[in-house]
C-alpha cells in the first residue's frame, strides 16, 4: 500500500482558518543572505569548557550556571557532539535514551509528539508532553497548564540538552518529574553550515545556517530546514519546515538574546495497533485511520494533524556594579501563537448525541509571559559565601478551540475525514502566577545548605459559545493554589566526592483537556478534579576521580503522590478524568561515563522504577502505573580507531511495559543494537563530517509506544525494524 504524502493527501483543503505565516523562517532565511555582507568580530567568544567541568543552568535559579558535579540534584547532559551522532536531530528520543531515569520513545507518529517520562512523572499522558517542564532558551515550552510540546526545539543548533530529575523540578512550578531544557549554541566564529541526511521509510533532510560574531559585541545565528519522511507504516507520513534565529549582544554588564522560532508540521497519523492487529502485522495500520477510496465506504477517516507555531523570546542579563550585595538580575519575555487541526478517527455514527464535542479538533492559542529576578551574592567568614535568588514571574494563555463533525454528506455521498458540521466552540484561559526565592549557603568548609519555595497559582476560564439543544453550558472557572518547598544538603567529601540529599513538595494541576468534561455526563468543568501533588526524596552522590577517566553518578528516590489523576471514562471521543488516590515511585539510577585508554569510551546508563498504585482505583493495590518500566538502560562502546574516525556499538535494553491501569496486557520487553560510525576531516579552511549510522540490526519488530488507556484498544505503536542513516555536514569559515 503507497502511503499518502501529507502536501500529496487527498484530504480537502483547509478552510477553518489561515495558518500563521512562518516568520522566524523568513527572517533565518532573509539572515542567511545578508550576515555575509555584515563586519566581522574583533574577537571569537571563548571556547566551551571541558567535559570534566560541565556547566549547566538547569536548577541553577541565579542562571548562570554552576558545575554539574556541584548541583544538589541529578542532572544529566547531553552535548552538541551527541546530539550530532545520535541521529537527523529531529527528535529528542534520538539522543536522551543515554539518560538514566528518562523515558523518551518515539512514537514513530509525528501527529503526536514524543512521549517522554521521567522517574514515571508524565508516562500516563497519551499526547503531548506532560508532568515535565519543557525549556528552550529560558523560554517555556510548556503551558501554564502543565502540558507542551518539544516540536520547535532547534536540536541541530543545541549547545546541549539539560535533564533535571527529581524534587528540585518543584521550582520550576507546576510539574512533577523534571525539566528538560535546551541551550542553544552562541555563534563562535564566522561560518556557514550546509547539512544532508537521507535514510529508511524515505528520511530526507536538508539543513542551512550561519553564524558569525559581529562587530560591537552582537552576535547571529540562524538556520533553516526541511525535513520529511513516509514513516514506517502506511499513514505515518510527514514533513516539518523549520525556522530560528538567534540574536546576541554582549556588553561590558549586560547580555541581551533575542530568539525567534518558527515550525510547520503537516503529519499523517497511523494511530495504535490491538493486540491481535500487531500480532499479526506490525507493519500495518489499522483501517479507520486510512482514508476513503470513494464517497459512502465507511470507517475511512483520514487521520492526520497539521500544526504551525510561531514564537519570539527574549532574555536580559544585567551585572550591577557597587550596589553591595546585589550582584546581577535577570528579564525573559517571550510570546507567542500555536494553531492545531487534527482530524480523528471517531466514528460518525457516534456524534449523533447534542453533547458529542465532534472528530475534528481546531483550535488557535496565543500565550505569552515574563520571569524577572534579582540574585544577592555575600562572602562570609572562613572563605565562605551564600547566595539568595528571588523572583516573580506570570504566564498566560488563551485559544479559540472549536470542534467540528469529521463527515459531510449522508449515505452513498458521505465523506469522511473531511471538517463538517461545528460541534464546539469556546474561549479557554489558563494563567499562572508565581513568586520564587532560592537561598544557598556554605554553612561549614565541606557543608552547603540549599533552600527554595515557589509559591503561586493557576487559574482556568472557559466561556462555552455552543449551546444546542441538551448540549448545555460547558462554561467554567477553576483555580488552584500551591506552595512547593524545596531543600538540601550536599557535603563535599573531596574534591572528587560529593553526596547530598534533597526533598521538595512536588505540584500539577489538570490540564484544560482534563477539565473539559465531567463524568457524570453534566454540563460544566469538571469541578470535583483537585490537583495532584508529591512528596520527593532523593540520595546521590557523584564522583571523579583524579586519573582514572572516570565519571560516576548513582541516585535511589522515593516520590509520593496524592490525588493521582486519571482516565475516568472514554466513550464516543469524550474522554473524562478523576483522581485515583495515591501512588508511589521509587527507584535507582546509575550512570557512568569511562575512559580506560585514550582511543576507547564506556558510557552505560541503567535505571530501576517501581511505579504502583497503592489504592483501590484504577486497579487493585500494587498494580503499575500505565506506561511505566521498570528497567531499561542504555550502553555505548565507542573506539577512536583513526584521529578523523570513531566507530561505535550502541545497546537500548527496556522491561514489560504496562498498557493500561489494569495491567491486563503488557508490550513485551526488548534489547536492540545500533552501529554508527562518525568520520571528520579538515577539507581546506572548512571541515567535513560524515555520519553513518545502522539502527535496530536484528531488525527486531517491536513497540516502540504505547498509547495508555486507549478506549478502542489499540494501545501498540510499534517501532522501526532495521533502520539505515547518511548524514553530511559541511563546515566553511568565511
Amino acid at each position: 500500500m503507497t502511503t499518502p504524502h501529507p502536501s500529496r493527501s487527498d484530504a480537502p483543503p483547509r478552510t477553518t482558518k489561515t495558518p500563521p505565516r512562518p516568520r522566524a523562517a523568513a527572517l533565518a532565511a532573509l539572515a542567511l543572505l545578508a550576515l555575509p555582507c555584515l563586519p566581522a568580530a574583533a574577537q571569537a567568544q571563548a571556547p566551551m569548557p571541558a567535559p570534566t567541568q560541565t556547566i549547566v543552568i538547569t536548577g541553577s535559579a541565579s542562571g548562570g550556571g554552576l558545575r554539574a558535579f556541584d548541583a544538589p540534584y541529578a542532572v544529566g547532559v547531553v552535548g552538541s557532539d551527541t546530539l550530532r551522532a545520535a541521529g537527523p536531530m529531529v527528535n529528542l528520543s534520538e539522543a536522551l535514551s543515554r539518560l538514566p531515569g528518562l523515558v523518551a520513545a518515539n512514537r514513530n507518529n509525528y501527529a503526536q509528539d514524543l512521549q517522554i517520562s521521567s522517574r514515571g512523572f508524565g508516562a500516563r499522558a497519551s499526547f503531548g508532553v506532560r508532568g515535565l517542564r519543557l525549556v528552550s532558551d529560558g523560554i517555556p515550552a510548556s503551558g501554564p497548564d502543565g502540558q507542551g510540546q518539544v516540536s520547535h526545539f532547534d536540536i541541530a543548533g543545541a549547545e546541549r540538552v539539560e535533564v533535571l530529575r527529581g524534587p528540585f523540578s518543584a521550582l520550576y512550578g507546576n510539574s512533577s518529574g523534571g525539566v528538560i531544557a535546551l541551550v542553544s549554541a552562541a555563534p563562535q566564529a564566522r561560518a556557514l553550515t550546509l547539512g544532508v541526511d537521507a535514510g529508511s521509510d524515505g528520511l530526507q533532510q536538508w539543513r542551512l545556517g550561519i553564524e558569525a560574531p559581529l562587530a560591537g559585541g552582537f552576535s547571529l545565528r540562524a538556520q533553516v530546514s526541511r525535513f520529511e519522511t513516509d514513516g514506517v507504516r502506511p499513514q505515518s507520513s510527514t514533513e516539518r519546515r523549520l525556522g530560528n534565529l538567534r540574536l546576541g549582544w554582549d556588553g561590558e554588564r549586560d547580555r541581551v538574546v533575542v530568539v525567534l522560532n518558527s515550525v510547520n508540521q503537516p503529519a499523517l497519523d497511523p494511530l495504535g495497533l490491538t493486540r491481535a492487529q500487531f500480532d499479526a502485522d506490525p507493519g500495518q495500520t489499522t483501517g479507520v485511520a486510512l482514508p476513503q477510496q470513494r464517497p459512502g465506504q465507511g470507517f475511512r477517516y483520514n487521520t492526520r494533524k497539521n500544526t504551525w507555531q510561531d514564537q519570539a523570546g527574549a532574555s536580559w542579563r544585567h551585572r550591577f556594579e557597587h550596589a553591595g550585595a546585589l550582584q546581577a538580575s535577570q528579564l525573559v519575555a517571550y510570546s507567542g501563537q500555536r494553531s492545531v487541526t487534527q482530524w480523528q478517527s471517531i466514528p460518525d455514527a457516534a456524534q449523533a448525541p447534542a453533547t458529542q464535542p465532534g472528530g475534528v479538533i481546531d483550535f488557535d492559542r496565543r500565550y505569552r509571559g515574563v520571569d524577572g529576578r534579582l540574585i544577592w551574592r555575600w562572602a562570609l567568614a572562613g572563605e565562605r559565601s551564600a547566595q539568595l535568588v528571588a523572583g516573580a514571574s506570570v504566564d498566560r494563555s488563551s485559544e479559540d478551540r472549536r470542534g467540528f463533525r469529521n463527515y459531510t454528506g449522508d449515505g452513498a455521498a458521505r465523506v469522511l475525514g473531511v471538517t463538517g458540521e461545528l460541534r464546539r466552540d469556546e474561549r479557554n484561559r489558563v494563567s499562572t502566577r508565581d513568586f520564587y526565592a532560592q537561598a544557598q549557603a556554605e554553612i561549614a568548609r565541606r557543608w552547603t545548605a540549599t533552600l527554595g519555595l515557589r509559591r503561586g497559582g493557576v487559574d482556568f476560564t472557559s466561556s462555552d459559545r455552543y449551546i444546542a439543544g441538551t448540549n448545555g453550558d460547558d462554561s467554567g472557572r477553576l483555580g488552584y493554589r500551591y506552595t512547593n518547598p524545596v531543600a538540601a544538603l550536599q557535603w563535599r567529601g573531596s574534591p572528587e566526592l560529593n553526596v547530598y540529599l534533597s526533598v521538595a513538595r512536588g505540584f500539577e494541576s489538570p490540564t484544560f483537556g482534563e477539565l473539559a468534561y465531567r463524568p457524570d455526563g453534566q454540563p460544566g468543568f469538571n469541578g470535583a478534579l483537585k490537583a495532584q501533588t508529591s512528596r520527593q526524596l532523593e540520595l546521590g552522590a557523584k564522583w571523579r576521580p583524579a586519573g582514572l577517566g572516570l565519571r560516576l553518578d548513582a541516585a535511589v528516590f522515593d516520590a509520593r503522590s496524592d490525588d493521582e489523576i486519571g482516565v475516568a471514562t472514554s466513550s464516543g471521543g469524550r474522554t473524562t478524568f478523576r483522581n485515583v488516590g495515591r501512588t508511589q515511585r521509587r527507584g535507582a539510577e546509575l550512570e557512568t561515563r569511562w575512559q580506560p585508554a585514550a582511543a576507547w569510551r564506556v558510557h552505560l546508563a541503567a535505571t530501576w522504577l517501581d511505579a504502583t498504585y497503592r489504592d483501590g482505583l484504577p486497579a487493585p493495590a500494587g498494580r503499575r502505573i500505565a506506561g511505566t518500566l521498570r528497567a531499561f538502560g542504555y550502553a555505548e562502546l565507542a573506539w577512536q580507531a583513526l584521529p578523523a574516525l570513531e566507530l561505535a556499538l550502541e545497546a537500548r535494553g527496556q522491561g514489560r511495559l504496562p498498557v493500561n491501569d489494569t495491567n491486563s496486557d503488557f508490550a513485551a520487553g526488548h534489547g536492540l543494537l545500533g552501529l554508527r560510525a562518525l568520520w571528520r576531516q579538515p577539507v581546506g579552511a572548512g571541515r567535513l563530517e560524515l555520519l553513518g549510522r545502522a539502527d535496530n540490526l536484528a531488525d527486531r519488530r517491536v513497540v516502540g509506544s504505547v498509547i495508555v488507556n486507549e478506549g478502542n484498544q489499540r494501545f501498540f505503536e510499534p517501532a522501526a525494524g532495521r533502520t539505515l542513516l547518511v548524514s553530511a555536514r559541511w563546515v566553511q569559515p568565511f
